[in-house]
């Protein structure tokens, strides 16, 4: 429980017992206001915010049982233990039905009456924590909290708006860091679903031969080192969304089963034959261009028709740079905030080089530039020195080993070449420069890992 000290509200029409738990729950440091019938609870509930109601079934004008279901009509879900007499559990059973969490018959003993008090305080501190984690989350990936002064970016939120409130299932597309994830999201809480599961699964991050188990679930036995039963994704997020990020990435044997959830709404788990129901809606994002895919047979033609119902397309920030600045503000708080720092000035010089940089990494690069400001912010103003040197001009990004990327022009020969030879041949000097590590070797080329491992597919060298 917090450390504010909780409100209990006692209901009952015999003065005599509502003293008698004043009394009994007197040591529990609670504040206690006692009422009584259901009338003038209702009363006072309209007024004060309390933490717990006890109340008696049997009271005039309004007795608990109408008591509780006025208070569930007014979208108070405030914790109910009901007192009733002995021999009329039916009742308290009946009452539990409409809402509340316990009931104690009477005579009761104190310890009786203090342990359930202390566990519906304890419930009611967890539901004011979930509402207080669930405002801010809501805060936090709703649309408001998407930055979008252009207005490229504000008609994507006014058809996600649109489109929110139905089932229908989404394809995002856009460049890596252009924020798909935060879009879905927004999506997902401005739907009918919001107070069921999202479940976001990076299809690029999980091998082909992990990830069928970790979409549907597997059984006991179901394969090596599948000691119990788990459930999958799709079934965790019954009655919510299921985010399938860089939906390019996966296997054709696996966009089969995924266009069949589609379809029937039904999958199998892992070693099952027993199909599992499952009621989800389905958001995709891509970075990649799905039909040359399809042209080259890697991705499904008829997946892509079920996914692409209502396409989304996420602009980068190349092509929006009124939300340069604005999102630099929005990072630059959050950080400060995070860090303890006062939010600096930021002077011309350093506007006009953040606005001038392209961004080739979108809303993720100019996260990571303003954190790193950030963290080595001593005084008050936002100097040009606290940004990475390549936004400076000075340098292209290093490695992680620290070397330059090299020469920022290549001079074309005289008698021409094949850009394919050249971009084959790169793509070998960096697997080998990187001993065959895919993410350092990404690092080098400027490339995310999803898009290494499409261009080594391209050419053979995968």
């Amino acid at each position: 429980m917090s450390n504010r000290t909780p409100n209990l509200l006692i209901v009952d029409d015999e003065e005599r017992l509502r003293r008698v738990l004043a009394m009994l729950l007197s040591d529990m440091k609670i504040k206690m206001t006692l009422v009584g019938d259901g009338e003038e609870a209702l009363e006072k509930l309209g007024g004060t915010t309390y933490d717990l109601v006890i109340t008696d079934l049997k009271m005039p004008r309004l007795d608990g049982m109408g008591l509780i279901g006025k208070m569930r009509e007014r979208g108070l879900d405030t914790p109910v233990i009901v007192i009733t007499a002995f021999g009329s559990v039916e009742s308290a059973v009946e009452a539990m039905k409409a809402g509340a969490i316990d009931f104690i018959t009477k005579p009761f003993e104190e310890d009786q009456i203090k342990l359930a008090v202390r566990h519906a305080l304890e419930f009611s501190s967890l539901q004011s924590e979930n509402r207080r984690l669930r405002s801010e989350l809501t805060q936090r990936f709703d649309f408001s909290a998407i930055i979008a002064n252009s207005e490229a970016m504000q008609n994507v939120i006014e058809l996600a708006k649109e489109v929110a409130p139905s089932n229908a299932t989404i394809l995002i597309t856009g460049e890596s860091g252009t924020g798909k994830e935060l879009l879905t999201r927004g999506i997902h809480l401005s739907s009918p679903r919001s107070r069921g599961a999202f479940v976001a699964v990076n299809v690029a991050a999980i091998p082909d031969t992990l990830l069928e188990s970790e979409l549907f679930g597997h059984e006991k036995g179901a394969f090596t080192g599948a000691a119990e039963r788990k459930r999958g994704r799709f079934e965790v997020a019954d009655g919510g969304t299921v985010f399938l990020d860089e939906i390019g990435e996966m296997s054709l044997s696996l966009q089969a089963k995924i266009l069949r959830v589609i379809q029937e709404r039904e999958f199998e788990r892992l070693g099952s034959t027993q199909s599992q129901s499952t009621d989800v809606r389905i958001i995709a994002a891509t970075h990649q261009n799905l039909r040359k895919l399809i042209a080259d047979g890697r991705f499904r033609e008829d997946l892509y028709y079920r996914l692409n119902v209502f396409p989304l397309e996420i602009p980068p920030i190349r092509d929006r740079p009124e939300d340069i600045l604005p999102l630099v503000d929005h990072f630059l708080a959050r950080n400060c905030a995070e860090m303890g720092k006062p939010v600096p000035i930021i002077p011309d010089r350093t506007r006009a080089l953040l606005e001038a940089h392209t961004w080739p990494g979108n809303v993720r690069e100019i996260q990571n530039a303003v954190e790193r400001a950030v963290i080595l912010l001593k005084g008050d103003t936002l100097n040009p020195e606290l940004l990475p040197e390549w936004i400076r001009g000075e340098d292209l990004p290093p490695t992680e080993s620290g070397e330059e990327r090299g020469q920022r022009h290549l001079t074309l020969p005289t008698n021409g070449l094949r850009l394919e030879d050249l971009e084959r041949d790169l793509l070998v000097q960096a697997m080998e420069r990187s001993n065959s590590n895919k993410t350092k070797a990404a690092s080098l080329l400027g490339l995310t890992r999803a898009t290494l491992r499409y261009r080594l597919e391209k050419y053979g060298l995968d």
